[in-house]
């Protein structure tokens, strides 16, 4: 096991930092389509949980990060302990290939899915949640894209007709399968299972070939996920939250 505590505090903090420097720009964040990506004024971000009695939890087969400051962490910030653990193993391991902070994969497994959570599910201690997560058919009906399912998607969602985005971070089988990492090293790549999940996240958003320790090159990375300033803006709000959180 790995022992990094106060590397992913600190981490955390120049996150913190870093994105707050960053909002004193007149042109945030530099995108394909030079977008402004301030949060509007009215924007508030959605709630973040602080969870004071959350159990203790056994450290599981390979795990990286230190356990002890897994379940100070995990209390401070209201994470599950699974999915934590699943954000900061993708950290230290650098699967991705660049400096990626857990914080930025807690922010999407937030707004994503509430760590596997959403709509009152349970995340188990392997990191999957209970009932899995299928998302909303991208039939073209309001906000959504109309995708096409295909044989291999079907397999995936049951829907032979749409498209279906799955697990905790929402993956579709077109951007997983480029990516696609054992985040817990068990010889299988699931994107129900959040700690594959988080490393393929990782690996995605390190695509670029830059660390993520910027502004611009953070927007770009999170902008490529999902290709709206509000899901930036949301994704920014609570990986900021979660570092100021941990680091107190």
């Amino acid at each position: 096991m790995i022992s990094g505590p106060r590397a992913i505090v600190l981490f955390a903090t120049l996150l913190v930092l870093a994105t707050a420097a960053a909002f004193g720009l007149s042109r945030l964040y530099a995108t394909p389509r030079t977008l402004d990506l301030t949060p509007p004024p009215e924007y508030v971000a959605a709630p973040v949980p602080v969870t004071a009695d959350l159990p203790a939890a056994t450290p599981v087969s390979g795990q990286l990060v230190d356990q002890d400051w897994l379940e100070r962490t995990a209390r401070r910030t209201g994470i599950p302990t699974p999915a934590l653990r699943a954000y900061a193993d993708a950290q230290i391991s650098r699967v991705g290939g660049c400096d990626i902070g857990w914080t930025t994969l807690a922010g999407i497994g937030w707004v994503e899915s509430h760590h596997g959570t959403i709509d009152g599910r349970s995340l188990t201690v392997d990191g999957r949640s209970e009932p899995p997560i299928i998302g909303v058919a991208l039939d073209g009906v309001g906000p959504v894209a109309a995708i096409r399912a295909t044989p291999e998607s079907t397999a995936w969602h049951g829907d032979p007709t749409w498209e279906h985005a799955v697990g905790p971070m929402q993956f579709l089988r077109s951007s997983w399968e480029p990516w696609a990492a054992d985040g817990d090293r068990d010889g299988v790549m699931d994107p129900h299972d959040l700690d594959d999940a988080a490393a393929t996240a990782a690996r995605y958003l390190c695509a670029s070939g830059h660390d993520l320790d910027s502004g611009t090159t953070w927007a770009s990375a999170i902008h490529s996920y999902n290709h709206a300033q509000e899901y930036v803006d949301a994704v920014h709000a609570a990986a900021t939250a979660y570092a100021q959180r941990a680091a107190r």
